[in-house]
């Protein structure tokens, strides 16, 4: 595989091309109307650039063929509609005459948003990697007219920037072999980052193996703060849901105690909008206090299901909250009319990074008046204030200190502090409001679908199960063509850009998901339509693995696949969920054999990395232990499944119906005019009851042994 060393010396060229140039621009407000060819595309990134001096071009066959007609270098920038530093970058460099001068006489200038394109940003993110080290947005990667890159980073300030455009041109110029070189090292590493051991032998899944891994990163916790111990801090919910069934499989109460800690400082912190609700990207300190303040979709449809799921084990009050407040957030800032989700709302508002949301105390006590006190109290609002653009609310004491200090019970320090919240969120929707990316994306959708599912499953609130089947409705009339053939996304009813395996493997899980709460076969039907287009159009037969793009996609420099879970679940390791839980549910023994031997091959990076690899812990306990499966048969049936949903039950997986059913798991079970449970583990039921409480009694016998 390549080295970064051996990248980084084949570089040293290029850096001194780069150096060698000095020119110093200075950044002109000069105000010109320019139009290029992104206002013709429907990405609200795309489209904030559509009107720079830079000549920009969408990815695709009119840029490329230009690059090579010209003998010219790629310039690849990509980013995301809310991010900061790509608006910096945009303000400084690309809105600049004189940059925008060289950028059009050198290079062919592409924008790539990658949000849509995430199989692009992929590649140019592994390059920049192995070059730097790291990685980041806005990227700018320059690369041969063939897409090979050799040259890149992320935010360049606009002193640097001329000088390194001037520098790689020189280069390319000339020093045109070497940069060939390392274009085709470069290329060569990011293919071999795909390559997987496949195992052949049969593999055991012991939770006992896992013991040595946990230790491991257990060493990176922050035992005081919680989440990892480093900043910036990143909410992971993938991870934190390891690690509660971690605890529920090893009883090792170290595992739940850095999920509640994690939860209730993010919960506690400026990373939790105090007023709005919902969660903004990361934070940039240890404490949770100072968020990058852009809300993504992705993030908040997450951490919905992991407060799901800690409510349902924990039943801690403030967890209710957090659901309740972001789902409120969600509906009123990220919802379109026809039911589906926007991406994300900007970090910025006029011009100023997180403005919308920090308040002045003289505005607050202007504001709330007597009741002022108490509410800065409780949420840090000093003067002057705790942060440089003005406060970040964030809770500093508990409610039952602050009520016996103002001499008033919880309940009534409660409603005060609600009451407060509700009045300056009013407030604030006075104020210049942050720019909403308004595409929607079907992986994020799904993810929102089924973070909607889990409130429902913890919270038994029937509006947010409604708002789960409203945007799966959303998504098969906008997102679904053919029989079973996903777009990527949707704005103003356009949908053109191929699915990739997170869209097919996010809305599997979310329509099984559906499934479970609303015993509608439909959904459970439809999961199995996706996933069979994913076996046909996605997979590496070789590997047992699946690609990121589909065979009917035009081909990149490499044809990545997604292992690692990070901030968002890879690909991979959902589609092995996917194919456990269908498999399971329509006794398709194949699905959960080619599930099995995806895991196999991943086993020894997970288990010498569990957090970059923490999804597929879902997929290592179902194998470890078979899950048990519970059957409701009867009119009343969705009903009768509350009291066992409610439940923190990882280990189960529940089906249903209200009539007769032809599931493998439901035939010949309906009794009419009767609800009945079946408890069933390795293929054998237990005698059925029409109890639901005899059936809870059987379930804790059964998880005993």
């Amino acid at each position: 595989m390549i080295k970064l060393a051996q990248v980084t010396l084949v570089l040293v060229f290029i850096l001194g091309a780069v150096n060698a140039v000095f020119s110093q621009t200075q950044k002109k407000n000069m105000n010109y109307t320019h139009t290029n060819s992104l206002s013709h595309e429907n990405s609200p990134y795309l489209l904030q650039h559509a009107h720079n001096p830079v000549n920009w071009y969408p990815w695709g066959p009119e840029a490329l063929a230009k690059a090579k007609k010209e003998n010219k270098v790629l310039l690849i920038s990509i980013g995301y509609a809310a991010c900061h530093w790509c608006h910096v970058m945009e303000r400084e460099s690309f809105e600049n005459e004189e940059v925008a001068k060289v950028m059009n006489e050198f290079f062919v200038c592409i924008k790539v948003d990658r949000e849509e394109r995430p199989d692009i940003d992929q590649i140019y993110m592994d390059a920049v990697q192995m070059m730097t080290g790291s990685g980041g947005w806005p990227l700018n990667c320059f690369a041969m007219p063939d897409g090979k890159p050799f040259f890149g980073g992320t935010y360049f300030p606009a002193g640097n920037w001329v000088n390194v455009l001037k520098g790689i041109q020189n280069a390319w110029v000339n020093e045109t072999d070497k940069v060939q070189q390392v274009a085709n090292q470069l290329a060569m590493g990011i293919r071999e980052n795909e390559i997987i051991t496949v195992k052949a032998e049969a593999s055991s899944f012991p939770v006992a193996d896992l013991e040595k891994a946990y230790r491991n990163w257990k060493q990176d916790f922050d035992s005081r703060e919680g989440g990892n111990n480093r900043v910036p801090k990143f909410p992971l919910p993938n991870s934190l849901q390891f690690l509660l069934r971690y605890y529920y499989f090893t009883k090792d109460q170290s595992a739940l105690n850095q999920v509640t800690l994690t939860l209730d400082k993010m919960a506690m912190g400026g990373i939790y909008d105090q007023v709005g609700g919902g969660f903004a990207r990361y934070s940039v300190d240890a404490i949770w206090k100072v968020p990058h303040f852009e809300k993504m979709l992705y993030d908040n449809a997450q951490l919905i299901s992991l407060y799901a799921e800690a409510y349902q084990l924990t039943k801690i009050p403030e967890y209710k909250q957090v659901i309740q407040q972001t789902l409120e957030f969600v509906n009123r800032e990220l919802s379109l009319p026809q039911a589906g989700f926007y991406s994300s709302l900007d970090a910025d508002s006029e011009g100023v990074e997180g403005k919308f949301y920090v308040w002045e105390k003289s505005e607050v006590d202007a504001l709330l008046k007597e009741d002022s006190e108490l509410f800065c109290e409780f949420y840090g609002i000093t003067n002057p204030a705790n942060w440089e653009e003005g406060n970040i609310l964030m809770i500093q004491t508990d409610k039952k200190s602050l009520a016996k200090k103002y001499k008033i019970s919880v309940k009534q320090l409660e409603l005060k502090l609600e009451r407060d919240r509700r009045f300056l969120l009013h407030k604030r929707t006075k104020r210049i409001r942050p720019a909403l990316d308004d595409k929607a994306l079907t992986s994020w959708n799904a993810l929102m679908l089924k973070g909607y599912v889990d409130a429902y499953k913890a919270l038994g609130d029937q509006n947010y199960l409604n708002r789960a089947i409203q945007n799966a409705e959303f998504m098969q009339q906008h997102l679904w063509k053919g029989k079973a053939h996903l777009h990527r996304n949707y704005k103003d009813g356009n949908s053109k850009i191929n699915a990739f395996l997170d869209d097919y493997s996010f809305t599997i899980e979310a329509f099984v998901a559906l499934y479970q709460a609303s015993f509608n076969e439909e959904w459970l039907l439809k999961a199995n339509d996706l996933l069979e287009q994913v076996l046909l159009h996605f997979s590496d037969e070789k590997s047992g693995m699946f690609f990121y793009t589909s065979n009917e996609d035009d081909a990149l420099i490499a044809r990545k696949m997604e292992l690692v879970d990070n901030v968002i679940p890879s690909s991979n390791s959902s589609i092995a969920k996917s194919l456990f839980l269908v498999g399971t549910y329509l006794d398709k023994t194949q699905y959960i054999e080619r599930s099995k031997q995806m895991l196999a091959n991943i086993k020894p990076r997970f288990e010498k990395t569990i957090s970059y690899h923490s999804n597929w812990g879902q997929v290592y306990f179902w194998l470890a232990n078979p899950p048990v499966e519970i059957v409701i048969m009867g009119e009343d049936a969705v009903n009768q499944k509350r009291k066992i949903e409610e439940l923190f039950l990882p280990n189960i997986l529940i089906s249903g119906s209200t009539s007769e059913s032809n599931l493998p798991l439901l035939q010949n079970r309906y009794v009419n005019g009767q609800t009945t449970f079946y408890l069933c583990i390795n293929q054998s039921c237990k005698l059925p009851v029409t109890n639901v409480n005899d059936l809870l009694n059987q379930l804790e016998i059964a998880l005993r042994k």
